[in-house]
């Protein structure tokens, strides 16, 4: 990689495999041919979408998104609802006790003062898109509370955009609490 290139870059909440495996699963089962569903190793919760940013700031957004893990409690979270914009079908979580949330305000303020990351408008949303591109049409399958998901790391991702859809690479992760 050239010094001048840039990179796609996100932080999420890096979720067990188990908990991936159940969303997945449920996707595979009441959504079918309703999108491009997303494969179960890229799902995630998003904290803060970066966009391209050079290389070299790479090692201090590490050091934010570690002293924020640091400070962290680790999450649980709960599928509570399927909703659907003009893009995605996302399933819709519960942070239980909070802890996702606090998570990402305490990123993303880090982030912003870094210079690197501007905050949404709208309040932050613990969900993960399980489909791309999803049909308007039809009902909206209720999602079964068939898992508690234990969170206990986060990420940073590099998002690679190819034709059959985004690969993401954990570029490092951080353990919730520091430990």
């Amino acid at each position: 990689m050239e010094r001048d290139d840039r990179i796609r870059l996100f932080c999420a909440l890096d979720l067990p495999d188990e908990g991936r495996h159940e969303l997945y699963a449920w996707a595979a089962g009441s959504l079918q041919e309703r999108g491009r569903r997303v494969p179960a190793e890229n799902l995630h919760v998003t904290l803060a979408f970066l966009g391209h940013r050079p290389p070299d700031e790479v090692p201090a957004i590490l050091r934010e998104l570690h002293a924020a893990s640091a400070a962290a409690r680790p999450a649980e979270l709960r599928p509570l609802r399927y909703r659907q914009t003009r893009s995605v079908g996302m399933i819709v979580l519960d942070d239980v006790g909070g802890a996702a949330t606090a998570f990402a305000d305490d990123l993303q303020g880090r982030l912003e003062r870094l210079g690197v990351y501007r905050r949404e408008v709208r309040p932050w949303l613990p969900h993960v898109t399980v489909v791309r591109r999803p049909e308007r049409e039809g009902d909206r399958p209720e999602v079964a509370n068939r898992c508690s998901i234990h969170v206990v790391r986060s990420a940073l991702y590099r998002s690679s955009l190819a034709a059959g859809g985004a690969r993401y690479d954990a570029l490092e992760t951080a353990a919730l609490g520091g430990t």
